[in-house]
């Protein structure tokens, strides 16, 4: 571990996750998936990094794997809420320290439609996390903290008792927002949290996380894979194709030297109105993403 006042308050160390493929009715092993295969990055402090790569190729398995709703297979995740505070290995993580912890890194999921629980009012919606953290004495301190988080997002607190069917995509992102940061979070994991908003609102919402990020000095693991939102939002970009990170730089340094061959063909891919551009073909034939056989 590097050294106490300049840890990172998040490092994953060789992180893995594999999942065990079986049929049949006596479940035999039929073969192995390794969804996160031995990456290792680290978050700074008040720093927003972009985990970018196409579908299926482990993004959102590694912010699953930070809070533990899925369970790594191998390697470590060291948390240090403080500079000079001990890192905790999160794998190793009993009950209660893991309670603490999804109090401090909280994750925005990618669609506002299915995250939100349509029988709950906004109240009850973002006021939840205090109730279930006994964070909240009273009905009125509760409401009280609910109305302040609602005008942080840039929504009016007489909505309270609304419904999210009320909302729009972007109002509902917001209510998102607004349940992850009443905790006053360290770290917030937002899982390509405006790929499912029109592009008018995704600006809107991008521009409310800078602000967050500005107010309350918190770290985001953005996972994305529109390179336009990523430069950005982003101060550092790592880039993942099956399950490996094959690039880790500087946002400038990603767009204007790419290294890996992925990573070209990534920023290549993106639409360009120059209709002159030079386009790299890259992945020669027969190279698609597979787990099961890499390409070269």
């Amino acid at each position: 571990m590097p050294a106490a006042l300049s840890r990172p308050i998040i490092e994953a160390e060789g992180l893995s996750k594999t999942y065990v493929k079986e049929s049949g009715l006596l479940r035999r092993l039929r073969g192995e998936v390794r969804a996160v295969d031995q990456i290792s990055f680290a978050l700074a402090r008040g720093e927003t990094l972009a985990l970018v790569g196409e579908s299926g190729c482990g993004k959102t398995t590694t912010g699953l794997c930070i809070v533990r709703s899925e369970e790594p297979t191998g390697g470590r995740i060291w948390y240090a809420p403080e500079p000079g505070a001990a890192a905790r290995d999160i794998v190793k993580m009993e009950a209660e320290e893991l309670r603490a912890l999804r109090r401090a890194v909280r994750v925005v999921f990618q669609d506002p439609f299915a995250s939100l629980n349509a029988r709950m009012t906004v109240l009850r919606i973002v006021g939840e996390p205090l109730i279930n953290n006994n964070l909240a004495r009273t009905g009125a301190e509760l409401k009280e903290r609910v109305a302040n988080m609602l005008r942080m997002v840039q929504l009016d607190p007489v909505y309270m008792n609304r419904y999210p069917h009320s909302f729009s995509g972007g109002q509902r992102q917001r209510l998102a927002f607004a349940r992850a940061f009443i905790l006053e979070p360290r770290v917030v994991i937002a899982d390509e949290p405006v790929s499912a908003l029109d592009v008018s609102v995704q600006a809107q919402i991008l521009n409310l996380m800078k602000r967050l990020q500005e107010q309350r000095a918190t770290s985001y693991l953005f996972i994305a894979h529109n390179l336009a939102v990523v430069r950005y939002l982003s101060e550092r970009v790592a880039i993942m194709y099956l399950g490996r990170i094959v690039e880790l730089a500087s946002r400038a340094e990603i767009f204007a030297r790419p290294k890996h061959p992925y990573t070209e063909l990534l920023l290549t891919s993106s639409p360009n109105p120059d209709p002159t551009a030079r386009k790299l073909h890259l992945v020669k034939a027969g190279d698609t993403p597979s787990y099961g056989a890499r390409p070269t």
